[in-house]
């Protein structure tokens, strides 16, 4: 379809599995500090742009069904036509951000034995976990937000977002799409010292952004877990937790924790006494592989 803006459309439904609860995403996103400006959310539907290949796409989703049958109506917008391998990398994108394809059935079947843990099952029931659009924009995000005021970084990442990512009109509204690896390594250190203005952080980006630029995302989504991690863990100015931050929000890789404060404060108001990190692992272990989704959903629970 082609509108008066001369922007093509595209449109059809993406199957999450079960249950699903597109309401729950829809909050959370409307509370994550680093991506409350990339976007629009409504009670009902999420627009959001994406860069794929070369090219600015803005994404549209709505729900039709319901959470034990769930189903997603999506429009895509570009300024060019849309070819079969660029809808499917871009319905592979949207599948992965929302973590449709995530079959909670283990995690909910621990979770509903736990009996601290049970209210917080029964208040985000269906949520999936909401990752960054992609794991490049979580590792800036991650470099970004090291010893800094959430503020300062996201301020930082929307000066990324605004001088190097792409944009497209749709409705009257301008969405910028987080910018690829590709476009920031070919920006002089000049222009990140300008957006940036911290020394550390600007070296940290550059050596992320040279090693996404030539990694295979699939390796990263489905290579052997250690192996990724070190990976990761061998880009300076990427550390443990850091990189344990990538493996979850960035590629839902929930097989262990990201271990800090607020996690630790959460899951202390939930079992009843504060909580030692020590703890803290004892309970994770009983979730198994599940342990990352348990930390997801007591963060979420405890709010911003």
């Amino acid at each position: 379809m082609i509108h008066e803006r001369g922007l093509h459309s595209e449109e059809g439904s993406l199957r999450p599995t079960p249950p699903f609860d597109f309401a729950k995403s829809l909050d959370f996103l409307g509370m994550f500090p680093p991506m409350q400006e990339d976007q629009t959310v409504s009670e009902v539907s999420l627009t959001k742009a994406i860069r794929v290949g070369g090219r600015t796409i803005v994404f549209q989703l709505k729900p039709t069904g319901t959470i034990k049958m769930p189903a997603l109506r999506y429009t895509l917008f570009s300024d060019h036509p849309f070819s079969h391998g660029l809808t499917d990398v871009i319905l592979d994108r949207i599948s992965f951000f929302l973590s449709l394809n995530d079959d909670l059935d283990q995690f909910y079947r621990i979770a509903i034995n736990d009996p601290n843990f049970a209210p917080v099952l029964q208040k985000l029931y269906g949520l999936h976990q909401v990752k960054f659009l992609t794991p490049f924009e979580c590792a800036c995000w991650a470099v970004l937000s090291q010893r800094n005021q959430l503020n300062a970084a996201r301020k930082a990442k929307q000066a990324l977002l605004e001088r190097f990512g792409t944009s497209l009109e749709v409705n009257g509204h301008v969405y910028r799409a987080f910018p690829e690896p590709g476009q920031l390594a070919e920006t002089s250190n000049e222009d990140l010292k300008q957006l940036i203005r911290h020394e550390r952080r600007e070296d940290y980006l550059a050596h992320i952004t040279k090693a996404f630029t030539e990694v295979d995302e699939r390796f990263l989504r489905t290579g052997e877990y250690d192996k990724v991690e070190d990976w990761l863990k061998n880009i300076r100015g990427i550390g443990e937790f850091s990189s344990r931050l990538i493996m979850l929000r960035g590629l839902g890789r929930m097989d262990k924790l990201a271990v800090e404060k607020r996690l630790i404060a959460a899951a202390g108001r939930v079992y009843g006494r504060p909580m030692k990190e020590q703890r803290l692992h004892v309970i994770a272990e009983k979730y198994g592989r599940a342990k990352g989704y348990w930390a997801y959903y007591l963060r979420t629970a405890a709010g911003p």
